[in-house]
């Protein structure tokens, strides 16, 4: 009966769990609460966290790769002995062993599936009048990608080479899908802390960037207020997706991919003539490929490669490519302010990274505790899909420099 017992203790997960396992374990917990009880992102944060959790369980297999064929055979037998001689070789077994769960949702990702359906999604959900009606916040965009490129020389200065470098600086445009695209290519090793790095960031958008837009930014610059902005028409909405899609990947071809899967999305919002296309892409083929997107983004959070000396650097970099971007967005905002006849609001410039609309939400809520008076939502969403073109565009760059030839 001891024997039983002891046996039954060694297939539970108790008799394997190890210290960083529990640390990971109690980490996933602390993201949970931050979601569900802070409201940090719950849509994000919470397939994220328990994700981390499944795959730091031991014994529980969910994140097992497969081998993809064990194929077994006895050299001494007389038969594989004549096939060999014959110049042929017998295989005497061959088996396929499953993977666990996350390991094949995992497979979207590492083979660049996921990331594109998510652009579309945000495509389909996105109002790019803002950005049209005022083309000087593609100004704002483009600044806020700064923090990617002074976070590429700052990972090469910390030993990364130029392709884990490129991967960790893309944390910097807050934008996950496009984190993930880029490390797949670039640094496939390097995808868990990134992943979970740049999808972290998103959801402390609201913690993380009102210090910093406070900080570059006086109370009179935050008081200020900005006209209605101008009535897109329906045609200038239509031609800007397929004009961006062409022009974009001529000059780009690595960035068509996540470019074009956006611009479509929103050519489905603004034709007319696509509904039921427009609602899927809105809400089922989002809300599934977020799901699976997140768990498997947490899943490559696993005690043995995330509790590492080089992941610590990698999420130090992270903060700091995201901190970089929003002052720079800021920064470029209250410049423009000394050549322009009507003034911006300097902090729009902070929604130019291109976490949608989140970073958009947050600049209209500091500018109304500066001044209730004040709604700057419509005009932040300028920079923030600004944003949105901005880190495809830099991924597009980065892998034209550094991706395979």
């Amino acid at each position: 009966m001891l024997d039983v017992l002891i046996n039954f203790y060694k297939s539970t997960g108790f008799s394997a769990i190890t210290g960083p396992q529990i640390i990971m374990i109690v980490v996933a917990c602390i993201f949970l609460y931050l979601a569900i009880a802070k409201g940090f992102e719950p849509l994000l944060l919470v397939p994220i966290s328990f994700g981390m959790l499944l795959t730091n369980l031991p014994l529980a297999g969910l994140m097992a790769h497969p081998e993809s064929f064990v194929r077994v055979y006895n050299p001494d037998s007389a038969e594989t002995m004549r096939m060999a001689a014959d110049g042929f070789l017998k295989f005497d077994v061959m088996t396929k062993l499953p993977g666990g769960l996350l390991h094949y949702l995992f497979l979207g990702d590492e083979l660049g599936i996921f990331p594109p359906l998510i652009f579309m999604g945000v495509g389909a959900m996105t109002d790019f009048g803002p950005l049209i009606a005022n083309p000087k916040s593609l100004l704002l965009g483009a600044a806020a990608q700064a923090g990617i490129f002074f976070t590429f020389v700052g990972a090469i200065i910390m030993g990364f080479d130029a392709q884990a470098a490129s991967a960790i600086g893309i944390i910097g445009g807050a934008d996950g899908p496009t984190a993930i695209f880029l490390a797949t290519k670039l640094k496939p090793e390097l995808l868990g802390p990134i992943a979970v790095a740049a999808y972290s960031y998103m959801a402390l958008v609201p913690v993380i960037q009102p210090p910093i837009m406070k900080l570059f930014t006086t109370k009179e610059e935050r008081q200020i207020k900005m006209k209605q902005l101008r009535v897109v028409s329906k045609k200038e909405k239509i031609l800007f997706p397929i004009i961006v899609t062409i022009v974009v990947s001529l000059i780009l071809p690595p960035a068509a991919t996540l470019i074009g899967m956006l611009m479509l999305g929103n050519l489905f919002k603004e034709c007319g003539v696509t509904d039921r296309l427009t609602k899927t892409a809105t809400n089922e083929l989002i809300n599934i490929v977020t799901i699976f997107l997140g768990l498997s983004v947490g899943a490559t959070a696993r005690a043995e490669d995330f509790l590492k000396a080089e992941t610590l650097k990698i999420l130090g970099l992270g903060v700091v490519a995201f901190g970089i971007g929003t002052g720079c967005g800021v920064l470029l905002a209250k410049l423009m302010n000394k050549f322009l006849d009507e003034p911006i609001n300097p902090l729009i410039g902070s929604a130019g990274v291109s976490a949608v609309p989140m970073a958009a939400r947050v600049s209209n809520k500091v500018g109304q505790e500066a001044n209730p008076s004040n709604f700057l939502l419509m005009h932040a969403m300028g920079p923030n899909v600004a944003g949105v073109i901005g880190s495809a565009v830099a991924a597009g760059v980065l892998l034209s420099l550094f991706g395979p030839k």
